[in-house]
C-alpha cells in the first residue's frame, strides 16, 4: 500500500523561507507527476507546483518566483522550496503522486506564515 508523507511545515515569519519534503514508503514504481497542493481555510484546493518524471514543472502564478518544485527519483521524493513567503501562502499543504495512473495524496503539513 502506498503512503505518501509530508514534512518540513511550520511557523515563519513574512519573508521567511521553509522547505517541504514528500516520500512515498510501501511503492516500488517511479512515480509519473508528482505535484504540490494546497488548501487555505475556507478555499478550494489549488495547485501550487507539479513536476514530470522528465523534470518539466509548473507553477501556480501566485508564487512564480518565489518556489522551486524538485524531486529525487531514486528516493521517491519531491521537494518544495519555498521562499520570501507571504501571509497568504498560509495553507495545509498536501502532496501528491500519480503511480501506474492511480493518484495517491499525502495527509498535509500546515504552513503559517506569520508576523
Amino acid at each position: 500500500q502506498v503512503q505518501l508523507k509530508e514534512s518540513g511545515g511550520g511557523s515563519v515569519q513574512p519573508g521567511g523561507s521553509l522547505r517541504l519534503s514528500c516520500a512515498a514508503a510501501g511503492n516500488r514504481f517511479t512515480p509519473g507527476a508528482m505535484s504540490w497542493y494546497r488548501q487555505a481555510p475556507d478555499k478550494q484546493r489549488e495547485l501550487v507546483a507539479s513536476i514530470t518524471i522528465d523534470g518539466t514543472t509548473n507553477y501556480a502564478n501566485s508564487v512564480k518566483g518565489r518556489f522551486n518544485i524538485s524531486r529525487n527519483k531514486l528516493r521517491n521524493t519531491v521537494y518544495l522550496q519555498m521562499d520570501s513567503l507571504k501571509p497568504e501562502d498560509t495553507a495545509v499543504y498536501y502532496c501528491s503522486f500519480v503511480i501506474r495512473s492511480n493518484n495517491y495524496w499525502g495527509e498535509g503539513t500546515q504552513v503559517t506564515v506569520s508576523s
